[in-house]
């Protein structure tokens, strides 16, 4: 799933990261505060082009799936979305094509977009340390393509699934900061953790929280989802209890009334305001822990896929702006 580096004098920078690192007595740990701090303060986001929200508005890529990417570039451009977010099987297969992904990055911020985070890092989390590393190179490629295009973040998900007795969230914490690690220090980007109900040891926001705090690494960050969240039994009000810092993306949704949440899939997911989250309590509370970073409309509704795909996109941030405003204004 790049940054602008931060306003910073290059100097007087380097010159406290060595300081701080000759101060430290192991060099493991003074590569891990040295790779921690390289991204310790990056540039604010820049606002939303759009009055009342004080989040800029992002599209998920999947929202209008069957469009080509250099379509789906053109259409968020013009709908008037200030970010995208694309997936990993789309720039390999623009790469794939003949593609250069510099060129798409430089593409992306001539329209007016900026890439706050690529989906995603699949598997990237296996069990077992032959596993992660048979896994690695894939991951690393995955990070080499998203990083090209200017990406700030790329999110993991800790597949393969495998029984929930099997899953040891120490390892996990161990795994993602290793991909911090690598991440921040090869390609200038942030991994951050994503939960889906499906994932034994990674299905709620608090068991992401878990992975990313017992990392220990001073980047680690989570990606919530409101339909991620109401399916999987996370409490809205969890949110209160973070930092806004700690959020790479906020995914941004809604769940219709039928059916029954349990039965709930991707394919439910409707526009914001047209479903029953109780989305305006959601944002006031990202508002109040200091949350800055995209909100990313993430629709896989079957749907949605088969009407016009610029209707879709600018119904969607018409939707998502009035819900903002509603709870912000």
């Amino acid at each position: 799933m790049h940054p602008t580096p931060p306003s910073v004098d290059r100097r007087a920078f380097l010159a406290g990261t060595a300081a701080l690192a000759a101060a430290v007595t192991t060099s493991g740990t003074a590569a891990s505060i040295e790779t921690g701090a390289r991204l310790a303060a990056p540039a604010a986001t820049p606002p939303s082009r759009h009055a009342g929200t004080p989040w800029p508005i992002c599209l998920d890529t999947a929202t209008i799936r069957p469009v080509p990417l250099l379509e789906k570039i053109r259409i968020a451009a013009e709908a008037g979305y200030d970010a995208i977010e694309p997936w990993e099987s789309e720039l390999a297969d623009h790469e794939r094509s003949g593609g250069n992904l510099k060129d798409l990055g430089k593409l992306l911020r001539d329209r007016g977009l900026r890439v706050p985070s690529v989906i995603g890092l699949w598997n990237a989390i296996p069990e077992t340390q032959d596993a992660w590393d048979a896994q690695l190179p894939a991951s690393r490629d995955r990070m080499r393509m998203a990083s090209a295009i200017g990406a700030q973040h790329i999110q993991v998900i800790p597949q393969p699934e495998r029984p929930r007795e099997r899953f040891d969230p120490a390892w996990a914490a161990a795994r993602y900061r290793d991909l911090l690690e690598i991440g921040i220090r090869d390609y200038q980007l942030v991994p951050a953790m994503v939960f889906v109900k499906f994932l034994p040891g990674a299905r709620t926001l608090g068991q992401a929280a878990q992975i990313a705090i017992d990392s220990g690494h001073p980047q680690a960050k989570v990606i919530p989802d409101t339909f991620h969240m109401f399916i999987g039994g996370t409490p809205f009000g969890g949110l209160q209890h973070l930092r806004g810092e700690f959020i790479a993306i906020f995914q941004f949704n809604d769940a219709p009334a039928v059916p029954g949440r349990e039965a709930l899939e991707d394919r439910h997911r409707v526009y914001p305001g047209d479903g029953v989250l109780p989305l305006r309590e959601i944002l006031r509370d990202l508002k109040r822990i200091g949350y800055t970073g995209c909100v990313s409309l993430e629709l896989y509704n079957e749907e949605c896929w088969k009407q016009d795909p610029m209707v879709v996109a600018r119904t969607g941030l018409d939707k998502t702006l009035t819900v903002i405003r509603s709870a912000c204004g």
